[in-house]
């Protein structure tokens, strides 16, 4: 899976921040009545951490905060004090590199169980989850399996898929249906049966040396995703976002995913198709394809260098 991570003990004693005060992880909680909890109603933000900064903070920060005026949320900090928040948090960690943060905003608290946002009785509830994670390299040296599932990516007049709120059953739902398939992850189709993204992740292949990803109307837009496409770009490496269906993916010469924690990390099988030219021989899986390992350096350097503490 591609959230596989190595254990790290320091894990055990680190600083959560709960509305802005600290809390060893034992203590660190929530109320039960909280809006995130009772109807999954808020947005979050996965963020990594390198060199001290933030890996494209600008466009995480961004991204926050258009959920929340899409879901009608007043996050209650203006962006600069949010950013302070999250720093506030690391260096009280002496945290500055190898660190995942999970940043989350919900409605706040509840007066009842009950949907309706007039019935939020507090501001909203920030916290922020930073820990030291690593991605497992055998997960990188071995490649993925995905396996297609039934379970769409839904259109936007339904709920719009654009959207990184705290209610993810949709994928839930694919990521188990691809576990027992005997899969790492699931890949999710658009309701026109053309190739949307993965459950958590998002999906590219290569094609006799173009690099192609959805059209990106239905997934969120990811931050890994779109540097991704930006280093293509730089490169002179040919990149398309559009409608492709399985028979392209069955057909492409790499294949990869991408998320804020592990980067990039090939494919080496589809619907039990291995990934390869289909006029190459087929053996024992080669590794990384050559445009995977050459996307992988360039988005590496690109993280470091994009490395901020403000936005």
């Amino acid at each position: 899976m591609t959230q596989e991570f190595k254990v790290d003990p320091r894990n055990e004693n680190i600083l959560i921040s709960i509305n802005g005060e600290l809390y060893p992880r034992a203590k660190a909680m929530v109320s039960v009545f909280d809006s995130g909890f009772v109807l999954g109603d808020g947005v979050w933000e996965g963020l990594r951490v390198h060199d001290g900064g933030v890996a494209f903070l600008k466009e995480h920060i961004e991204r926050l905060y258009e959920g929340a005026k899409a879901i009608f949320m007043d996050i209650g900090l203006d962006p600069p004090k949010l950013v302070e928040r999250i720093f506030a948090c690391l260096d009280a960690n002496k945290m500055t590199d190898g660190v995942h943060i999970r940043l989350m905003v919900t409605r706040g608290v509840k007066a009842t169980p009950y949907q309706d946002p007039r019935a939020t009785i507090s501001p909203p509830t920030i916290v922020i989850i930073p820990e030291w994670k690593a991605p497992k390299p055998e997960v990188v040296a071995k490649g993925l399996k995905l396996h297609t599932v039934n379970v769409r990516r839904g259109a936007p007049d339904v709920q719009d898929q654009k959207l990184n709120s705290h209610s993810k059953l949709n994928c839930i739902t694919a990521c188990v249906q691809a576990m027992n398939a005997g899969a790492d992850e699931a890949l999710m189709l658009d309701p026109l049966g053309f190739v949307a993204t993965c459950n958590s992740t998002h999906f590219f292949i290569v094609r006799r040396g173009e690099v192609w990803t959805s059209s990106g109307q239905y997934c969120i837009p990811g931050i890994t995703r779109g540097a991704v496409i930006r280093v293509c770009k730089e490169n002179g490496i040919p990149v398309f976002e559009k409608q492709f269906s399985l028979y392209d993916v069955y057909g492409a010469d790499e294949a990869f995913v991408t998320g804020t924690f592990a980067g990039l990390v090939p494919v080496r099988e589809i619907d039990g198709r291995s990934v390869a030219h289909p006029l190459e021989p087929k053996g024992d899986w080669p590794g990384m394809g050559p445009m995977t390992a050459k996307l992988t350096d360039l988005y590496k350097t690109l993280a470091r260098r994009e490395a901020k503490r403000t936005l």
